[in-house]
């Protein structure tokens, strides 16, 4: 041990550094270091310490030195390091954000790196700046303007509000065998075919690796075909009915098939869905005899979702539920797809799996409390 930087820690000092590397919220570096003088401080030579801390010998020695130089706290702390002034200065920081924010140029979709440098370099901002820093710079401040992130943005009005909470009192009923709570919706759902047979998975052999299923990129469309979403989340039961289309016959056949079919036995079905220009009673009155489509009506209470507001409809969940897990591949024809959901649909009630809804009214007034209108004296 050099005897003119020899490590020698008060009671106290020693204190401090242990709670210091016990805590381990400092960086790496001034853990090493603190680390160093308790070793050099137990009589370890530079060559152990070093060898103990993945160091080199002349860190240790220089960790010694500045100890007994100066002080612990400098010791410990990290010193600014001498190096090339950085080219992002706060006005091109603030000029790139502006930029990035605004509209793109006609002819591209979104700035890309390169379109960020050369309007920095256009507008006279610096002389040169390269893509890697230009992404840097954005990577520091969150902003990816390649990213689009789809969201269902609210209208917010006094109508959203009053039937948010319509369907979210709906929600708070207690379980009704005599008026069972049902949500309604509907999705589109392309018909593809393989050209080619997909090529099946292997797995790993001794002298080969293991292959995912092959599926080539052609395909071909065989048209569209209209999916019909039935969800009652108390009773655990879902019932989806394919159609070629989902106009308004369609609807109020559906909506006969709910009340005659699913729910004999109830009074009233408590129907939740959004506002499609098809979702109307009308409809039951342009298919059916007027008595008739009185009856159907008669046993329907329907709440809608406010435009803009499906993230209230349960049966939305259930749909996203349905594509992860049966429709994310190529299915061919009507079919195929009738049986392939009747399947999933089937497994899905014998579980009974429920949906647990815990967002009340209560929540929605705290929480989206911006969307709330204010009263008018």
């Amino acid at each position: 041990m050099n005897k003119k930087h020899k490590v020698n820690l008060s009671d106290d000092q020693r204190v401090q550094l242990l709670d210091f590397v016990k805590k381990g919220k400092a960086g790496a570096r001034e853990i090493r270091r603190a680390h160093t003088l308790l070793m050099a401080d137990s009589g370890s030579t530079d060559e152990a310490i070093a060898r103990t801390l993945h160091t080199s010998i002349n860190t240790v020695s220089r960790t010694r030195q500045q100890f007994c130089e100066e002080n612990l706290e400098s010791t410990l702390s990290e010193r600014l390091r001498s190096g090339k002034p950085s080219l992002v200065t706060d006005t091109l920081e603030a000029y790139l954000i502006a930029t990035t924010c605004s509209k793109a140029p006609e002819g591209s979709g979104c700035w890309t790196l390169k379109m960020l440098a050369d309007r920095m370099v256009s507008l006279e901002i610096i002389d040169t700046i390269s893509t890697s820093t230009i992404s840097r710079t954005l990577r520091n401040i969150d902003l990816k303007p390649w990213l689009i992130e789809q969201w269902c943005i609210p209208q917010l009005s006094s109508e959203y509000v009053y039937k948010m909470e319509d369907v979210l009192d709906v929600y708070a009923q207690p379980p009704d065998a005599r008026r069972p709570l049902v949500c309604f919706d509907e999705r589109l759902c392309l018909l593809i075919e393989n050209v080619h047979e997909p090529i099946p998975p292997k797995p790993k052999t001794e002298d080969k690796p293991g292959q995912k299923e092959k599926i080539d990129y052609e395909y071909e469309r065989n048209g569209t075909c209209n999916l019909f979403a039935f969800l009652a989340p108390h009773l655990g039961w879902r019932h989806v009915k394919v159609t070629d289309r989902r106009t308004k016959v369609d609807f109020a056949y559906c909506m006969k098939e709910l009340v005659d079919v699913h729910f004999p036995e109830a009074d009233v079905i408590k129907l939740v869905m959004d506002n499609l220009n098809t979702h109307t009673i009308g409809a039951l009155y342009e298919v059916f005899e007027p008595a008739e489509a009185r009856r159907i009506a008669q046993k329907l209470e329907i709440h809608h979702t406010p435009k803009h507001g499906s993230w209230l409809n349960m049966v939305e969940s259930e749909l996203s539920v349905l594509v992860r897990q049966c429709l994310n591949r190529r299915l061919p024809n009507i079919e195929t797809l009738k049986k392939e959901v009747s399947i999933w649909e089937e497994n899905r009630n014998e579980n009974q799996v429920r949906v647990n809804w815990r967002f009340r009214k209560e929540d929605a007034r705290i929480k989206l409390k911006r969307v709330y209108p204010t009263p008018q004296n």
